[in-house]
């Protein structure tokens, strides 16, 4: 890996190897800036960031204002508040562009996930007589294969027959790319929307979104994706990927906190087609305009164009203490820890492997991953997370027999993934 050059020799499993790499860590003092919940008296080890990001502690000071401003101003505050609500979702939008490597044009934060898909695939899912199908991995996110499964329908089309879905190999978890390539080449002629996750919820799996969006366009597709377990873990460039639409959750990597505001991207080169199709609300007409109150639709020339409504202010609020942090540290700084992070917690879990007749197994791929490892723990199953919780270890589950550890650079230590591991070893 690119970053492991310098830290090589530290990368043993022992406490003294971990603090070590903890004290020169250049990100170590963020950990303090998070929440961080109990168990016995001591910090957790908090494994869930891909489910829900801890709670950054200036996160009560952002909404404190809000709410300070709603009883001095009442609806005022619109207008008179320290940061005005009738323009607040554009506070968002700078620092949202970079984590998701964007113009802020083509960047808006608003509604939640799956509702932002819905909004996009009517303007992108447009199908025709001949060019109806739609490309996604098999055993994508069920919020995903419902949206799909649903947009299809509600066109008219059979799920059997326009749904396309990838599959791993015989006996593999993660799907090649060279599968997802072929099977776009396969159903170029029908295929009006390739969608997958940037980041395979279950495996942890990051797919080439570039090479992706290259041979879907040359297919004459529309390319999108779902950023959910992407925005905030891994490096995007949506823009120079010429990626057409894609949207995310804020909760999990980018700690809004539960229910967040989500986001969504639309490239540029569709932003000054007047005539796209969409679902219109009155925020996203023409600002300039808007309360005129006319009853013709101008839409802006942005991504806001996808606004129905005007800003959750307080939801909006909890997501601009988790930017401010974001934008501080730089994506580049936090892949670098990712990386050095999940190798360590890989060498560790491998280590105990070893040690224990190889009844674990890592599904993530070596290469081509953020901060999640999935593990199988074979013959031992739900009852050995149970027993992590026990002892304060805060994983995720998923069945049939997969726990998903994050190994989050904002919060996660090195001293983390070695105590992490002494559970796990007494426990097997």
């Amino acid at each position: 890996m690119s970053h492991l050059a310098d830290t090589k020799g530290l990368f043993q499993n022992t406490l003294d190897a971990a603090r070590t790499l903890d004290s020169k860590d250049p990100l170590k003092n963020y950990r303090e800036r998070f929440f961080m919940p109990q168990h016995e008296g001591r910090d957790v080890i908090y494994f869930t960031g891909n489910s829900l990001g801890l709670q950054p502690k200036t996160t009560q000071g952002f909404l404190q204002q809000e709410l300070n401003d709603w009883a001095k101003f009442g609806v005022e505050g619109h207008f008179l508040a320290q940061n005005p609500w009738l323009s607040y979702h554009e506070l968002l939008t700078d620092k949202m562009a970079k984590i998701v490597g964007a113009l802020p044009e083509e960047t808006i934060m608003m509604n939640q996930l799956t509702v932002n898909l819905h909004l996009l695939m009517v303007s992108f899912y447009r199908p025709t007589k001949s060019r109806y199908k739609i490309l996604c991995e098999a055993k994508a996110f069920p919020s995903d294969q419902y949206a799909l499964q649903s947009q299809i329908k509600f066109h008219g089309y059979a799920i059997a027959d326009a749904l396309v879905e990838v599959s791993p190999r015989e006996g593999e978890y993660h799907l090649r790319e060279e599968d997802i390539l072929k099977a776009i080449d396969e159903n170029k002629d029908a295929l009006a929307l390739v969608m997958l996750g940037g980041v395979n919820y279950f495996t942890g799996q990051v797919f080439d979104m570039k090479s992706i969006t290259e041979a879907g366009h040359k297919a004459g597709a529309i390319v999108g994706f779902d950023l959910a377990h992407a925005a905030g873990n891994v490096k995007l460039e949506l823009h120079h990927w010429q990626v057409d639409f894609a949207a995310w959750c804020s909760y999990k990597y980018l700690n809004s906190g539960p229910g967040g505001v989500a986001g969504a991207f639309v490239h540029q080169a569709h932003l000054t087609i007047t005539d796209l199709p969409l679902f219109a609300g009155w925020w996203g007409h023409d600002k300039k305009t808007r309360f005129l109150m006319d009853s013709t639709f101008v839409p802006m020339q942005s991504a806001e164009r996808w606004q129905l409504s005007n800003a959750p202010v307080l939801s909006m609020a909890a997501c601009r203490a988790s930017l401010a942090i974001f934008d501080e540290v730089g994506m580049d700084a936090l892949t670098k820890k990712s990386e050095l992070l999940v190798a360590y917690l890989e060498m560790i879990v491998e280590d105990i492997n070893a040690q224990k007749n190889n009844c674990l197994q890592i599904i993530t791929p070596k290469t081509n991953r953020g901060c999640q490892l999935s593990i199988v723990a074979n013959g031992y199953g739900k009852a050995l997370y149970n027993k992590l919780i026990d002892n304060g270890v805060i994983p995720d589950w998923r069945e049939p027999n997969v726990i998903r550890c994050a190994a989050i650079p904002l919060y996660n230590t090195f001293e983390d993934m070695y105590r992490f591991g002494e559970i796990l070893k007494k426990l097997l």
